[in-house]
């Protein structure tokens, strides 16, 4: 399969495409986040105040809080810090060169979402026919005081995972190798491996691994039609405001969420009951974008 529109963020990845670069690329945005990481963590042991760590103490380890939730989602604003210090040092270009022209990424992002709520209103018209009782979450009037804080995390969230996976990654790949399968499915493999919480999800681990790189291959193939990261992000956003904001399960990520299911991300049976509804809900949304941008 050929992908003409991926051009424009392949080529400024031709200048720099040796695999010993994108290697030490890997180590060094490693390294950099992880080092921010350590300033970010100290931070906020010294000025996040104590309601944030929920009443067992995990209340910004596992986002049970709203301000534990923003914490993290906050957070990975520093891996676009790290990618943005790496990409001029070894490969000698910028962060736009992974995302594509922002004009154009965002009409393009803007459409996904719109055909997106689509998707999402089917599905939960679909979820009535047996649905599964919600607890409440944030009261409604503090959830929507805290939109604008919610919403600039996720895109911060979202919006890092992309730039590093389909935005780097994949382009760095794809000047170096000619056949789609590799610089489509490695790192959606990866992306996918990085999602495995064991200690948090238990045997249900390996669901959200196989959601996540499935997922990853979804938005890869996007990004390779339409020359932007704007497709991908807008997928990822609309997947996470539904799951972290929208309804969550209980005991993780669900600070934010304006309710929450009765079960946790541990719960194995029931995280396979629901894998049938995320991928038809993934497979749709996918739909819904390459409808939206007609690719």
């Amino acid at each position: 399969m050929r992908y003409p529109g991926y051009a424009p963020l392949v080529e400024p990845a031709r200048r720099s495409a040796a695999l010993w670069r994108l290697m030490v690329g890997i180590v060094l945005i490693t390294a950099v986040f992880l080092a921010l990481s350590l300033i970010y963590g100290f931070l906020i042991t010294q000025f996040i105040p104590i309601e944030a760590w929920g009443e067992d103490g995990l209340g910004i380890e596992q986002a049970t809080t709203p301000l534990g939730a923003l914490v993290n989602l906050y957070a990975f604003g520093l891996l676009i810090m790290a990618l943005a210090l790496v990409l001029p040092l070894i490969h000698k270009r910028g962060l736009r060169s992974v995302i594509g022209r922002p004009a154009l990424a965002l009409r393009q992002g803007g459409r996904v979402l719109l055909y997106m709520l689509g998707v999402y209103v089917a599905a939960s018209l679909v979820q009535l026919i047996d649905p599964i009782p919600l607890t409440p979450g944030l009261d409604p009037s503090r959830w929507l005081a805290l939109l604008p804080l919610t919403l600039l995390g996720l895109l911060i969230q979202t919006g890092a995972e992309e730039v590093v996976f389909r935005g780097y990654l994949q382009s760095q790949l794809a000047a170096r190798v000619r056949h789609p399968a590799v610089w489509l499915v490695l790192p959606a493999l990866l992306f996918g491996m990085l999602h495995f919480q064991p200690g948090i999800m238990g045997n249900a681990a390996w669901v959200i691994v196989v959601w996540a790189a499935l997922f990853g291959i979804a938005a890869a193939d996007l990004t390779a039609r339409c020359g932007t990261l704007g497709p991908a992000i807008a997928l990822h956003f609309g997947n996470n405001f539904a799951a972290i904001a929208i309804s969550a399960p209980t005991g993780y990520f669900d600070g934010l969420a304006l309710a929450t299911y009765p079960f946790g991300p541990d719960d194995t049976a029931l995280m396979l009951q629901w894998m049938p509804m995320d991928l038809g809900i993934l497979l749709c949304s996918y739909l819904a974008a390459r409808l939206a941008l007609r690719v």
